[in-house]
């Protein structure tokens, strides 16, 4: 079986996120994904390469690569990846991601929230503190990415004094108002806990 994927246009995780769609979807074959541009083409190959699939990249002009991901079922079987994200409780203190520009750590937010939708397993546990709390409140760009996780079994708690301090409890839209005990509970229980601010 053959696949394309043209990935062309579309910003940082799209390529990888449609390449990984493309190759699940097949039990053995060759994924063509068309990119535009080199972080994209590193980051395909990098996907490729972890997975344990043959590929080779084709670099049609400076902002065209084609990237041949050869998968066959052997490759597959010796692919070991630990399910150990289903356990996972990630902690999100701000509505923006790192530190330096706050346009860019917005952007990065948006895109991290988005990944985790296209990413399996789901974590168990999504915990919002601070700043974090906008992120489930109106006005927010990530809320339908919320929902979807939330409908896929992932618990969404929002810290009830983060959402008092900012005086937006009223503006919850997704997931449900937690408290510091549960919070830390929810921390220290899981196989792994991801901190994000």
């Amino acid at each position: 079986m053959r696949k394309e994927v043209d990935a062309r246009g579309e910003a940082c995780p799209k390529p990888v996120i449609m390449t990984k769609k493309a190759l699940d979807g097949i039990s053995d074959g060759i994924v063509l994904t068309i990119v535009d541009n080199e972080v994209a083409k590193e980051n395909v190959s990098k996907l490729a390469k972890s997975s344990g699939y043959e590929f080779k990249v084709d670099k049609k002009s400076d902002s065209e690569f084609y990237i041949e991901i050869t998968k066959g079922e052997a490759e597959e079987a010796n692919v070991c990846i630990p399910d150990t994200f289903k356990d996972m409780t990630i902690a999100i203190s701000s509505s923006t991601m790192g530190n330096g520009s706050e346009e860019l750590g917005k952007i990065l937010m948006k895109s991290f929230i988005y990944t985790l939708t296209e990413s399996i397993p789901y974590p168990a546990t999504l915990v919002f503190y601070n700043g974090g709390v906008h992120l489930t409140c109106e006005g927010s760009e990530v809320i339908d990415d919320l929902k979807k996780l939330e409908e896929e079994g992932v618990e969404i708690l929002s810290c009830g004094t983060c959402l008092d301090f900012f005086e937006i409890q009223d503006k919850l839209k997704v997931g449900g108002i937690t408290n510091m005990y549960t919070i830390l509970e929810k921390l220290k229980n899981p196989t792994n806990t991801i901190t994000i601010s």
